[in-house]
């Protein structure tokens, strides 16, 4: 059945056209310490950030917790994820998630309205579309996994999750045909149901990794009259320690430097990869970076996360820093984890 899915979902990926899916949002990640590693991360994710990139990891703890993430995206857009992750011993993992874009006010304008204005008083400007309206475009995620380790060495999971994008501020809006006179109603918002699988596998050998994940499984998504597909992909990597715990070259009960590599096929790109290093100092402090190659205007990541206890649960804060071309604003993640004893 995996193998069939997978089958599926390849062959879908490569149908796609380059730039013609829908939900762009879905592909903007949250999680700081991920994104600090390049989006080198689907075998690294555990507890309740695997929830949005392999949902196979979300079995491998063994305390609830849960985690939020605060993304500055480009032009002011803010992203907020939430994720609760529930053990429930031999019967496995749940998982919540929560994502929110919201796209700020935007200035409503309209195409036959720019005009060359002269006033009363004979000073021109140029009308550029404006109407003196606005308003507030927003999307959000809702759904829920599950995840079972199956032996010590191999878990999966899988998520449905409801996406909605709205564009504006009703629901349903009235359209003239100008020629014939005739309106119709049309939803301003368009919603569906998408899955994400994944898997992780411990190799037994030292501390290599490896995982799969898709997401993003679904219909396709409809504005309109237009459907275009949801934005799916399809992610495989591996991971290891080059010194540490299970350290490829040598052990140190210290220091730890991993390394991680994804191979990420998106339905309406071209391959890309993406690269990790982290090296951790007694667990306590973390110092990463990263880098993503056939990317149009992201490249390198960076970024710094510190675990501590508070009141003997541990808690997590990480920070990540995503460099965009010299048009876009640069990208800021901040991270909060928190699990209970």
């Amino acid at each position: 059945m995996t193998m069939l899915l997978l089958s599926v979902t390849i062959g879908q990926l490569y149908a796609q056209k380059v730039g013609t899916t829908s939900f762009q949002f879905l592909k903007v990640m949250p999680t700081a310490r991920a994104t600090a590693l390049g989006d080198a991360f689907v075998t690294l994710a555990r507890g309740a950030d695997a929830a949005f990139w392999n949902p196979g990891g979300l079995a491998r703890i063994e305390n609830q917790e849960v985690t939020t993430t605060l993304t500055s995206w480009i032009f002011d857009t803010k992203l907020i994820a939430m994720a609760y992750d529930i053990p429930m011993g031999n019967l496995g993992n749940v998982c919540f998630q929560f994502q929110y874009v919201d796209y700020g006010t935007i200035q409503e304008t309209r195409a036959d309205m720019p005009d060359l204005v002269i006033t009363p008083e004979g000073s021109r400007f140029f009308n550029s579309g404006l109407t003196g309206r606005s308003f507030t475009p927003y999307s959000y995620v809702l759904g829920v996994s599950y995840a079972q380790t199956f032996t010590d060495k191999f878990s999966a999971g899988g998520t449905v999750k409801y996406a909605m994008e709205s564009l504006w501020s009703d629901p349903v809006v009235t359209i003239v045909n100008k020629t014939t006179g005739e309106t119709r109603a049309v939803k301003t918002y368009a919603d569906v149901l998408l899955f994400d699988f994944g898997m992780l596998y411990n190799t037994g050998y030292r501390s290599v990794q490896v995982g799969v994940a898709v997401q993003n499984f679904g219909p396709q998504v409809t504005f309109v009259d237009k459907p275009h597909p949801a934005p799916l992909a399809f992610r495989i990597g591996i991971s290891g320690n080059l010194f540490g715990k299970e350290g490829l070259f040598f052990q140190d009960e210290t220091n730890r430097l991993t390394l991680a590599y994804d191979l990420f096929q998106p339905n309406d790109y071209l391959q890309q990869m993406h690269l990790g290093a982290e090296y951790s100092f007694s667990e306590f402090i973390a110092l990463r970076g990263g880098y993503k190659v056939d990317y149009d205007s992201e490249g390198f990541t960076y970024g710094f996360g510190i675990n501590s206890a508070l009141s003997g649960w541990p808690i997590s804060i990480d920070y990540s820093y995503g460099k965009m071309n010299e048009f876009l604003n640069n990208v800021h993640r901040i991270s909060l984890g928190v699990q209970f004893k």
